[in-house]
């Protein structure tokens, strides 16, 4: 169940981004709703991902809600 659990817990926030900005209009919010507790890289990537895209990405993880607009986080870095 450990493997399993790893696999799961890694950046598949990344992928969901990277399907919303190929699948969604330019502009448009990008709404993640994630499980469990999103890991220490993505934050970085997802602050540079609004502010390069100019989108306004919320996440949600197990804990609290992040809103990602113009390469800064509603939480002031948080995690």
């Amino acid at each position: 169940m450990k493997k399993r659990e790893g696999v799961l817990a890694h950046h598949s926030e990344k992928l969901v981004i990277a399907f919303g900005l190929l699948s969604t209009a330019q502009g448009s919010c990008i709404d993640v709703v994630k499980n469990l507790r999103v890991c220490d890289d993505c934050p970085v990537v997802l602050k540079l991902i609004s502010k390069i895209y100019n989108r306004k990405i919320i996440v949600r993880d197990r804990n609290r809600f992040h809103h990602f607009v113009s390469g800064s986080c509603s939480c002031k870095d948080y995690w």
